[in-house]
């Protein structure tokens, strides 16, 4: 199936012509028909499907069909004209995935003679304002900076033909479902919805039963289900050799972009900048770096001037990166769900990707919680000068207060103890403490117990 055998317009096929792509995902070959029909959607798909251009693409083919309907009945009825009308919304979860939806929409529909902006929070909202002043046909936001703008009177929701709710699920667990109650209070009823999910959790469900009318349900990955384009490998290590680990990787591999997760903001910080002491550039990436330091942060890595990024799951969500090949789970996550969109970040859009996690004697409920929500065993290489020290014992993940949910939302790491900083030996009684920044030279560090595929 090509792109041209469904139904889009020329102008959208030039765009996508230009971009190199000729064929379509399963999720735009799925979604794209309904939609230019006109009907709801209830997709659900994974990170690196080609969800974005499946409804990006349509959306843009119907406003065009509808604008010139619209144009020829103002022609007829000779009305006056004023500014354009806001007929397209798309709410996302984060700033980083507004703005990567916001430029497939510039990009796709670079020649049609239809405006589009984003809106995000951790900007000033002047520009914004000014924009939505000038008159728009499409507007990509985040719920908060939506309500900011309808309360200040600088949006006008009362139009809109279709509304797209991307990763509805992220929306939800991060707490947006008042804010999203509150926008679609301000949307017609009569409108197309198109919903996308990762999950399809009974909230989802919920949402959808009272927001979608008779949906044209598209799934093309199984619930839950670990991308079969990534190589998936545990590296047990003791919690205070990781970093050390980490480096060693990067260095003997000659790593070039790789994407590592932490639990938490103050990890992520203090990662990033062992990192650069141990000569390995990089930057971190979470939601207290002020957007300018995020967006720039993002653009060095997909630019190649660093090497690592060091995300929280909350900041990492919706980054699309073409062709990262590694990404590395340096702290797993609490939620085990987490896992699945983390390592989505890499083998996207059919290419091959490889993910590993760092795994300590306190993760291993963690490891289960994932090896059972993907039905599978990941394999597990040890390297021998990193071989945990059996006598460690293990610690508990907690988040501050008192037992942790499986369903909490709250980023946490766990703390080393007091004696994290003393020199262990080895099983030779020397000892495999190093100074910072320095990597093992010898061919041992290479050696596996066993085969990574």
């Amino acid at each position: 199936m090509s792109f041209e055998s469904l139904g889009l317009r020329a102008e959208i096929l030039r765009a996508v012509s230009e971009k190199g792509y000729s064929t379509p995902t399963p999720i735009q070959q799925q979604a794209i028909p309904p939609i230019l029909e006109g009907r709801d959607i209830m997709g659900g798909a994974q990170t690196g499907t080609g969800k974005t251009a499946g409804f990006t693409l349509p959306l843009l083919h119907r406003l065009m069909a509808l604008k010139e309907n619209a144009d020829n009945n103002t022609n007829s009825n000779n009305s006056n004209k004023g500014r354009r009308a806001l007929r397209a919304l798309v709410l996302t979860p984060t700033r980083e995935l507004a703005a990567q939806v916001a430029e497939s929409v510039h990009l796709y529909g670079k020649y049609l003679p239809l405006k589009s902006t984003v809106i995000f929070g951790g900007v000033s909202i002047n520009p914004q304002i000014k924009k939505l002043r000038d008159g728009i046909d499409i507007l990509v936001a985040t719920p908060g900076r939506l309500l900011d703008h309808v309360n200040q009177k600088t949006v006008d929701l009362s139009q809109i033909d279709i509304l797209v709710l991307d990763e509805a699920d992220r929306m939800l667990d991060m707490g947006f479902i008042r804010d999203i109650r509150k926008v679609l209070a301000l949307i017609p009823r009569q409108k197309q919805t198109l919903l996308f999910s990762a999950t399809f959790s009974n909230e989802i469900k919920r949402l959808a039963q009272d927001l979608l009318n008779s949906p044209a349900l598209i799934e093309v990955a199984r619930h839950n289900t670990a991308t079969e384009t990534v190589t998936q490998v545990i590296h047990p290590v003791d919690k205070i050799r990781k970093r050390e680990l980490l480096s060693h990787l990067i260095g003997s591999n000659n790593w070039k972009q790789v994407l590592v997760f932490t639990r938490t903001k103050h990890g992520a910080n203090r990662l990033s900048e062992q990192l650069k002491t141990d000569g390995i550039t990089a930057a971190a990436i979470h939601g207290n770096k002020s957007q300018g330091a995020r967006t720039k942060a993002l653009a060095d890595f997909k630019a190649g001037r660093i090497c690592v990024l060091v995300a929280t799951d909350i900041a990492a969500r919706g980054l699309d990166i073409d062709q990262l090949p590694h990404v590395v789970n340096y702290e797993l996550p609490n939620v085990a769900e987490d896992y699945v969109h983390r390592i989505g970040r890499t083998g996207r859009a059919g290419n091959e990707g490889e993910a590993m996690s760092l795994v300590c004697v306190d993760e291993l409920k963690l490891l289960r919680d994932i090896e059972r929500l993907i039905k599978k065993e990941i394999p597990k290489v040890v390297f021998e000068d990193y071989r945990p020290d059996p006598s460690i014992r293990p610690e508990p993940i907690n988040n501050g207060r008192g037992k942790q949910s499986q369903h909490s939302r709250k980023q946490n790491g766990s703390r080393t103890n007091s004696n994290s900083n003393s020199p262990r030996s080895n099983a030779n009684g020397r000892s495999n403490s190093r100074p910072n920044g320095q990597r093992s030279s010898g061919n041992r560090s290479s050696q596996r117990t066993q085969s990574a595929r």
